[in-house]
């Protein structure tokens, strides 16, 4: 019986069944040694193979994952793990104010559910907070990133505003919700779906950042159809194994322009006949996104692609 893992908790794991049946399961003895290496074994959003045995079941096969997202693990070995799998699109919760979120947090999100073939869209929270100089600045961005083809949608998940728009976009897909702590993302999760109340909290007084309220990765079941991934606040997200040279692929209109470049591994910074370069010096790429590229590229990590809100 096939069976979608809902929660990770150690070995154990919530599933839901293909029949809409939530069981809780543990990994079959074969499996556990056969995955004792791997930092992820199973995540939300794998599909997995069960036996069931009353109100439990015994996993007995890891279906392959379509897409996945990964993240620089908290601790200093530099391992990675997986946050979710076999998503269907990824919703980033940005905010201009309280916390706020940077453009280069939102490039750096999106080039990596760019390079794991992830659909993207960009929310903007707390519209009721912008005064009209704030409004203006949400503007010009949501110019740029729409330009690009990326969509964005302007919500206050406080007051409730526009969340018919997001529940629509939800529908019959799984869904990953990320951003910044603080940024709004348990409120909207309960306004799409009201019987779940998540906890929610408010924002440290002193630093203006959220206090972590979601401390795991959780699939949702919504009322409406599909799923949606409630996340913890990330402060950072590596792309694992990726070349310098490479990078520039997950912008989409440093792609459109590639195979103008003299050099097949182009970087986009100091090579003669480059067709990015003079997009940009021509006025047809936008300077702040460039900047964010070159942000990546010149990331003082070991791990050059992992990264941090600044």
């Amino acid at each position: 019986m096939r069976a979608l893992i809902l929660k990770s908790t150690g070995n154990l794991y919530r599933v839901c069944t293909d029949a809409g049946e939530v069981l809780m399961a543990n990994l079959a003895g074969k499996i556990r040694l056969e995955l004792r290496k791997s930092t992820s074994p199973v995540v939300v959003g794998d599909y997995v193979e069960i036996e069931q045995s009353g109100d439990s079941a015994l996993i007995t096969k890891i279906y392959p994952r379509k897409n996945y997202i990964i993240r620089k693990s908290l601790n200093l070995s530099k391992q990675t793990h997986i946050l979710a799998a076999n998503i269907d699109q990824a919703f980033l919760l940005a905010t201009l104010v309280y916390p706020r979120t940077s453009t280069g947090f939102i490039d750096r999100f999106l080039v990596t559910t760019e390079a794991y073939r992830i659909p993207a869209k960009i929310i903007f929270n707390k519209v009721d907070l912008l005064d009209a100089e704030l409004k203006k600045a949400q503007q010009e961005i949501i110019d740029m990133y729409t330009s690009i083809g990326y969509e964005c949608i302007e919500i206050s998940a406080l007051k409730k505003e526009d969340i018919a728009i997001i529940t629509s976009k939800l529908k019959d897909k799984i869904t990953l919700l990320a951003g910044h702590s603080g940024a709004g993302k348990s409120t909207l999760v309960n306004n799409v779906q009201p019987t779940l109340h998540l906890k929610t909290g408010n924002l440290s007084e002193i630093h203006l950042k959220g206090k972590h309220t979601t401390t795991f990765s959780e699939l949702h079941k919504l009322d409406a159809g599909g799923y949606i991934i409630d996340t913890p606040g990330i402060k950072e997200l590596g792309l694992v194994e990726m070349k310098k040279e490479e990078v520039g692929h997950y912008f989409p209109e440093f792609r459109a322009l590639m195979n103008q470049c003299k050099f097949n591994n182009c970087t986009h910074t100091n090579e003669p006949h480059c067709a990015v370069i003079k997009a940009l010096e021509e006025g047809k790429i936008y300077t702040e996104r460039y900047h964010n590229y070159l942000g990546i590229l010149n990331s003082e990590e070991t791990n050059w692609t992992a990264w941090e809100n600044k």
